[in-house]
């Protein structure tokens, strides 16, 4: 019976990120101001909108707060106990973050909805100002995460949080420059359901995507049937079960087999060469390379003595 095991990088090295927390501290920093500066707005003002926008930079900050402190956590070396690290926090982090701009979206909406029958005074000019005060401060921290935006899910939570964030003050401006220049108070309303429209679908698909990561589903873009087309047309392979594929976290798939091949293989030292063909086979064929795999090359009279109820895929 034969192990192979295959990482690049190493363990070690897989238990490591990049580190982001500057621009993190950054976008906190200044997700925080404007969460201060609304809500003085807010009192100042009496504007209903703008509490609500409030609440919104709210949860936009503290979802940067989760991210800053899970990134934090993600850079912590592998050991012995933890021998991925902490690297899948990024990914409960983003799940977290999901979730909650789905909660917000989900009263967003309902509070537009009740804003459309019941439409409140808003004071345009007041608002107008705390609108682009807030569409600023967030421009400049978009600007600082845009570029690490597709590094990992942690990031690209991150990145919705401030959008959304965004996205609401653009609206908080709109309406207030419509109900400026014709007194239509359910501007307000509107311009609130416009964002939960944009915001819920991408807070619904990086909830998907953590979640298949939690449930270690086979990693997007690799087809488990391909592969083991792949294995099964190298020479001496006889059969392929026990096949599995996950991911770690953001650019860590990972992928397990047995491959059955010829007993003569371990007789004149063939199987370690088989070990190697497998491997950048695994790591050079499909659309989603793999290079963190680990293979057990057994006979068939090896293969055929494991138990029943472990042998599947």
């Amino acid at each position: 019976m034969g192990v192979g095991h295959d990482h690049a990088p190493s363990a070690a090295t897989a238990g490591q990120a990049p580190d982001f927390r500057k621009k993190l501290w950054i976008a906190f920093s200044i997700t925080a101001i404007i969460v201060i500066v609304q809500a003085v707005g807010s009192v100042v003002t009496g504007s209903l909108a703008l509490l609500t926008d409030t609440v919104h930079a709210l949860t936009d900050a503290a979802g940067l707060l989760v991210a800053l402190i899970a990134a934090t956590l993600a850079l912590k070396p592998a050991t012995a106990q933890r021998t991925w690290g902490f690297r899948r926090v990024e990914v409960i982090a983003a799940l977290g973050q999901a979730t909650v701009l789905l909660v917000v979206g989900v009263y967003a909406a309902i509070e537009g909805i009740r804003r459309l029958v019941h439409p409140p005074e808003v004071p345009p000019f007041e608002l107008l100002v705390f609108g682009v005060l807030g569409l600023t401060a967030n421009i400049i921290a978009l600007t600082v995460l845009a570029s690490s935006r597709g590094a990992n899910f942690n990031m690209r939570a991150a990145f919705l949080e401030v959008l959304n964030d965004a996205l609401g003050s653009l609206g908080v401006i709109a309406a207030a420059v419509v109900i400026a220049t014709t007194g239509f108070q359910q501007a307000d309303a509107i311009a609130s359901l416009l964002i939960v429209a944009l915001i819920v679908p991408r807070a619904y698909l990086l909830m998907r995507e953590t979640l298949s990561v939690l449930m270690e589903f086979t990693p997007k873009g690799l087809d488990l049937e391909e592969v083991r087309r792949h294995i099964l047309e190298l020479d001496h392979v006889i059969d392929v079960h026990d096949l599995h594929a996950s991911t770690v976290a953001t650019g860590l798939p990972v992928l397990t087999a047995h491959i059955v091949v010829h007993d003569e293989c371990f007789a004149d030292g063939h199987a370690a060469q088989q070990l190697q063909e497998v491997q950048r086979c695994v790591s050079e064929h499909f659309d989603v390379a793999v290079h963190h795999s680990t293979f057990q090359i057994e006979t068939a009279s090896v293969a055929a003595q494991e138990p029943a109820v472990l042998r599947h895929n």
